[in-house]
């Protein structure tokens, strides 16, 4: 899985360079979020621009992270989540879950 990280205003922000986010690729998608938190980063951002689909193990793999970062008191958002896949959130009603916002630069600095 293509993942880039990059440090904004104290958020980390990770753009995932994939088309689908599936059983494929999501432990792995997983196992670098849990790493990253665990390293004692709890304020991640993650864009999915170029994510056109995400099955039930992708949408698992992005909530165990946020509720890492919870029990931690850190913030967990999405920005730039397209509209097939805002749909997959709003099907499962995660979209209540997670902080989803339009763009990464929405998202308030601490």
């Amino acid at each position: 899985m293509k993942l880039e990280l990059e440090k904004q205003h104290g958020l980390n922000v990770v753009t995932i360079r994939e088309p689908r986010v599936d059983a494929h690729n999501s432990a792995e998608l997983k196992d670098y979020l849990a790493q990253l938190i665990e390293s004692g980063e709890n304020r991640i951002l993650v864009q999915l621009a170029e994510v056109r689909f995400i099955d039930s193990s992708g949408l698992g793999a992005l909530l165990s992270a946020y509720k890492r970062t919870a029990a931690d008191a850190g913030q967990f958002a999405l920005s730039n989540v397209q509209p097939q896949v805002l749909s997959m959130f709003e099907i499962t009603r995660l979209n209540r879950v997670f902080e989803i916002y339009a763009d990464a630069k929405d998202v308030a600095p601490n």
